[in-house]
């Protein structure tokens, strides 16, 4: 008998990636043959892991549900199960809306789809996973939810309260995929500053747990994503600054820096207390590369507190910067609060005036490394070299090294390039050893 077929399209951020990942080591467990696919095609059951971020991820993920849709209409598929951040919001609706999907599930129910397949449910421990990254790096959700409750975000909507996995579940995942070949761990979670506050002892953990996976034979990069930056545990920048493996990188967002907005948006910091944590940060730990997210266009901010925000990213020169138009969120505290009044037009001008700027920024950070020797893992390889990262570029949202391709080197590998020349989001080099 053959073996089902089963796609899993997984959008939106990292966090959910390792859901589906450990979605399709259930689905194994149970003798399905599945798999991560870009897009729904031919498959018995396609599995649509759904982003209810932001409107741009929203509609993503309403857009890949149609096209399953008709591919199932075409009979190219059997079956469309949903299940994600979207489906856990609006599973009402949606059910309504489109009925064409055989199955709904939300965030946390969704070992329930490989119950449904396999008619009994996967006997695998929890965090068993399919690594759909490079073997080499994987992803490290350390806890789940958020407490925080920002003015303009729905994430605790969607996920809950804030819930830490144990420092010794932690552990023994990173064993075990050290074991099967992980180098690199980018630790991730809703709210990384909270990690441990809700466990026994009710405190800050999170610089006991980097320490201890530092620790670990085998783990070579350990990088940390987003940390929160009311009540910060600083003393994990004494952790970072003693470990070589713990990359010196922080994703950290901030959102704004005038002091009405930050109240607007309910961030629980002021912008004194913004700029004191980054000297802070950057006195401890003097190689940090520091990147944030901020936001344009939130209710009540002007173009006073625009070019607060303008002059602060000019004195501060993150080495890595994204950044988004507010958009209103169902249900926020803002969305029931704060009319929504600033034109979309006004936005995008403020968007694309914010990113010119960062771009000068990076621009001059990349070319301060020109002649200066890193050490690169390499991800993969191309027609003309091959493309590495140093410990300052996470996975997918970071610059990249392209490396001369005169000798033969392994994906995986660490090796020691000297930078050649740079562009703002780019470096190339050559190795020396």
């Amino acid at each position: 008998m053959a073996r089902k077929k089963i796609d899993v399209v997984s959008l939106g951020c990292s966090k959910n990636l390792v859901d589906s990942e450990r979605l399709l080591g259930m689905l194994g467990a149970v003798g399905m043959d599945a798999r991560i696919a870009d897009n729904p095609r031919e498959a018995d059951v396609t599995i649509i892991n759904t982003c209810g971020f932001i409107g741009d991820a929203k509609e993503e993920s309403i857009n890949t549900i149609l096209a399953a849709i008709q591919a199932k209409e075409a009979g190219m598929i059997k079956r469309i199960y949903v299940m994600g951040c979207l489906s856990e919001r609006y599973l009402g609706d949606l059910k309504q809306e489109l009925p064409e999907v055989d199955g709904w599930y939300g965030k946390f129910d969704w070992p329930s789809i490989a119950a449904k397949l396999a008619r009994t449910y996967p006997a695998t421990a929890p965090y068993d996973r399919v690594i759909t990254t490079p073997r080499h790096h994987a992803y490290l959700k350390i806890s789940e939810g958020c407490d925080r409750f920002c003015a303009f975000c729905a994430i605790p909507l969607i996920t809950g309260r804030h819930k830490s996995r144990t420092i010794t579940d932690i552990e023994d995942e990173v064993h075990r995929l050290v074991d099967r070949g992980v180098r690199e761990f980018n630790v991730i979670a809703q709210d990384l500053s909270s990690y441990g506050l809700d466990l026994p002892g009710k405190q800050q953990r999170l610089p006991e747990l980097i320490d201890r996976l530092a620790g670990i034979d085998g783990v070579d990069w350990l990088r940390l994503h987003y940390a929160y930056p009311a009540q910060f545990p600083m003393e994990i920048m004494d952790v970072m600054a003693s470990h070589t493996n713990i990359c010196n990188y922080l994703d950290i967002a901030l959102q704004h820096i005038s002091d009405p907005v930050l109240t607007a948006m309910r961030r629980h910091i002021s912008a004194d207390q913004t700029r004191n944590l980054i000297a802070e940060m950057r006195r401890r730990v003097p190689e940090l590369h520091l990147r944030t997210t901020l936001m344009v266009g939130f209710p009540g901010e002007g173009e006073k507190e625009f070019q607060e925000l303008l002059d602060f990213v000019s004195e501060t020169r993150f080495e890595r910067m994204g950044a988004f138009a507010y958009c209103e969120e169902d249900d926020t505290w803002a969305a029931k609060h704060l009319p929504d009044t600033i034109a979309p037009e006004v936005k995008q001008e403020r968007l694309d005036r914010l990113m010119a700027l960062q771009e000068r920024i990076s621009s001059d950070i990349q070319d301060a490394k020109i002649g200066k020797t890193m050490r690169v893992i390499i991800d993969r390889e191309e027609a003309d070299y091959y493309v590495g990262r140093t410990e300052w570029d996470s996975p997918e949202v970071d610059p990249e090294v392209l490396v001369e391709k005169k000798d033969t080197l392994q994906i995986g590998q660490f090796y020691h390039v000297k930078i050649d020349s740079a562009m703002p989001f780019e470096l190339t080099g050559h190795v020396t050893d």
